[in-house]
């Protein structure tokens, strides 16, 4: 195995950023959002692309034939999945931060940039990147392509492949290359090239060309989805797009060193409805009825999360930035239902926005009306104050059990799962009665119109029987969804606790195919092996659970 001060003395006089092994760098960067902890060798952090190619360079050339050691890039650390965790070099892209370019209709950035950041710069020309996610404060652009994030406002705008327009990858030869939609006629100049480009674009036009009809039966029959390599979006038989391909890789393809983003003009104006759900065998008629109106958001969260809400109210005032009494006040409806009638199942809220705001009322009006027979309660938002408190407990489902676990820690494990919301009213009784078998706290809250949810228990990681809890959980709550035709991840993508059960998900035969695509990519698995494919088995999992909190 080649050794760190091997590596070191190979860079020495090339590689002009940071390479770190102190105490601190390496446990900062062994945890993420997940539940695991994987301890590198060392955290490299190039000062710039020809870093990059430096560190990739010196892998791909390696004559040790025992040297395992790889690059796993990692941006704002926020995955959920375990994505940017490594036992051997975590690739720290702080220092490719550039907001290059913002226009009207595009924005040209460098992996490192956060979303916070990206978005005040859009919003001077009144345009967002509308897939962000819940985390938009805290994540960073690279990891939103290298998951393909997704969030509220999906139903109406897509996930991150979407606005991916152009993406400069670094491939395993260790040059940059150019990425973006070709036609037939500029695919074919592609392949004619004799260099290590040419044979990536003919040897994948060959594997989807040859399995065409099985990969495009094999896409998931789900609103949106983040497991796999989306092989069946990259041709058309009209279009070869490479960008639908690294999206959603987590970096195991390359890496991504320059993202070009479409943008679009945001709704200034908009309305909340707010459905107080009592009986979830209605729920689909419910969920189309509201669809029907078009929203551009329909979010939902569960009696638990309400409950925590309310049991922790403070926290609620916090995020709100409002005062105690004035708040309290505004919830005084939420309250005395409460008080009459008790928790409801689900809280539904769903966002019409647009130009004008007669007609953006009229449809919250009008998808109020259509659902009145269902007899549930309803609210529609006089202003953005009010909307906000629902919006603040959704946002903060996650937050307020993370912070008031007390011994107990939030397990996002079996936490990104999405079903045909026709289906919901079958499937969210028997993942509960999952759920219940264990006695376990936890919150369920997501996109209902998207048909993707977000469980997430409480549990203390420290007890061996709890960490195999874990497991069984996943193996269960994973059967029963590809039971229901759906995916384990909508938008928090494999990493580490997904990736043992994608052969299950889509089979034998298409599982062989990613192993494929990866190896066109990557022979010698330099970049972030043992996610999406040739990944480690469950007992790994099991082993790599944090337990130092």
């Amino acid at each position: 195995m080649k050794t760190v001060i091997e590596l070191r003395s190979s860079l020495r006089n090339l590689f002009r950023g940071e390479l770190l092994d102190d105490s601190e760098s390496v446990t900062k960067a062994a945890t993420d959002a997940s539940v695991f902890r994987s301890v590198p060798l060392l955290v490299a952090r190039p000062r710039d692309v020809e870093d990059i190619k430096t560190l990739v360079l010196a892998l791909s050339t390696s004559e040790d034939p025992e040297s395992n050691l790889s690059l796993t890039a990692r941006a704002g650390g926020t995955g959920m999945s375990g994505g940017a965790l490594t036992e051997s070099i975590v690739l720290d892209v702080a220092n490719l931060n550039k907001i290059k370019e913002v226009t009207g209709d595009y924005a040209v950035v460098e992996p490192g940039v956060y979303y916070r950041d990206l978005e005040k710069q859009t919003l001077t020309r009144n345009r967002i990147m509308p897939s962000y996610p819940a985390s938009k404060e805290l994540c960073a652009v690279g990891g939103m392509v290298g998951t393909n994030a997704s969030g509220e406002k999906t139903l109406v705008y897509g996930s991150t492949d979407t606005y991916v327009k152009n993406l400069k990858v670094i491939l395993a030869d260790a040059h940059e290359y150019s990425f973006g939609p070709l036609t037939k006629e500029q695919l074919e100049e592609k392949m004619k090239l004799q260099t290590f480009e040419g044979d990536v674009y003919r040897r994948t036009y060959d594997l989807i060309e040859k399995n065409y009809d099985a990969i495009q039966a094999a896409r998931p029959k789900v609103s949106k989805n983040a497991a796999g390599y989306a092989l069946w979006n990259v041709w058309d038989r009209k279009t070869f797009d490479l960008t639908k391909l690294f999206v959603g890789s987590e970096g195991t393809l390359g890496i991504t060193t320059e993202i070009t983003f479409g943008l679009v003009e945001p709704k200034p104006i908009s309305k909340l409805l707010v459905i107080f759900v009592t009986d979830l065998s209605s729920l689909p008629s419910l969920v189309q009825k509201v669809l029907a109106h078009k929203p551009e958001s329909f979010e939902s969260y569960d009696d638990n999360t309400f409950k925590f809400a309310i049991r922790f109210f403070p926290d609620i005032v916090k995020s709100m930035k409002a005062g105690l009494f004035t708040l309290a006040y505004r919830f005084l409806p939420e309250f005395l239902m409460i008080l009459k009638g008790g928790v409801p199942k689900l809280v539904l809220l769903a966002e019409f926005t647009g130009t004008d705001e007669a007609e953006v009322l009229a449809r919250a009006e009008q998808a109020e009306k259509d659902i009145a027979s269902f007899g549930f309660r309803t609210n529609i938002s006089k202003s953005k104050k009010d909307a906000q408190k629902y919006w603040t407990i959704r946002h903060e489902s996650f937050n307020l059990l993370r912070h008031h676990g007390g011994k107990k820690r939030t397990v996002p494990v079996f936490d990104d799962i999405v079903v045909d919301p026709q289906k919901l009213p079958e499937y969210l009784p028997r993942l509960t009665a999952i759920m219940d078998e264990y006695k376990l706290v936890y919150t369920i809250a997501g996109h209902i119109g998207d048909g993707n949810f977000h469980i997430i228990p409480l549990m203390d990681l420290r007890k061996a029987h709890e960490r195999d809890i874990v497991i069984e959980l996943a193996q269960k709550v994973f059967a029963l969804t590809f039971e229901f035709g759906g995916s384990m991840s909508g938008e928090h993508n494999d990493g580490l606790v997904r990736t043992p059960f994608l052969k299950q998900m889509y089979g034998e035969d298409i599982y062989r195919l990613f192993e494929k695509t990866k190896n066109i990519f990557d022979m010698r698995h330099i970049f972030n092996p043992g996610k999406k494919v040739f990944g480690e088995d469950l007992e790994y999992l099991k082993v790599h659970i944090d337990r130092v909190y």
